[in-house]
């Protein structure tokens, strides 16, 4: 599978790992600190072919993906759940199947600043997704329904703008069987 954009990975097991499966190229950040120059360097290839940010899905791989998005107008984003890229001691993008890092690169969000949220906070609130007993599990729900990674409250609520959706296509995932 050839990947077009430039692909925005935290080390070479990560680049390693992609271009075992895919025909790509990566750039990494080395971990957490990011330089100015990884930075233009990123700004540079989404000027060219488009960058696809796909970080660990830990905390410091969340902070990297923030400040890449904030740096960086456009980027696409893939997220990949923690259960299908761990091992007992180890959370990575490495450490995910074939199938598990295809699918994560089939549903990328884009981050923009100027899109017009289509779900306000309060709206989001009625969902039940922060602040009550079952919130944690509402939001799992609708991450692994859409592909989008772990997220507390606040980023789900970013994330569902992202995707453009609203109060009503969100109850609808909600209240599916399973």
């Amino acid at each position: 599978m050839k990947i077009k954009e430039i692909i925005i990975v935290e080390g070479k097991n990560d680049t390693q790992k992609l271009k075992r499966y895919f025909d790509c190229d990566t750039i990494e950040t080395h971990g957490m600190h990011l330089s100015k120059k990884t930075l233009e360097m990123i700004q540079q290839a989404q000027n060219k072919r488009g960058v696809i940010i796909f970080t660990d899905p830990d905390a410091p791989g969340e902070k990297i993906r923030m400040k890449i998005n904030q740096h960086v107008e456009g980027c696409k984003n893939a997220f990949i759940d923690k259960k299908k890229a761990r091992t007992s001691k180890k959370v990575g993008i490495e450490h995910a199947t074939e199938e598990d890092l295809k699918e994560s690169l089939e549903h990328l969000l884009t981050y923009s600043e100027n899109l017009q949220p289509t779900l306000s906070w309060s709206e989001f609130l009625e969902l039940g997704c922060t602040g009550r007993a079952d919130s944690s599990q509402k939001r799992r729900k609708l991450e692994e329904y859409l592909h989008i990674g772990k997220s507390n409250g606040k980023t789900l609520y970013k994330r569902l703008n992202m995707l453009q959706l609203n109060q009503q296509e969100c109850l609808k995932i909600l209240e599916e069987e399973e």
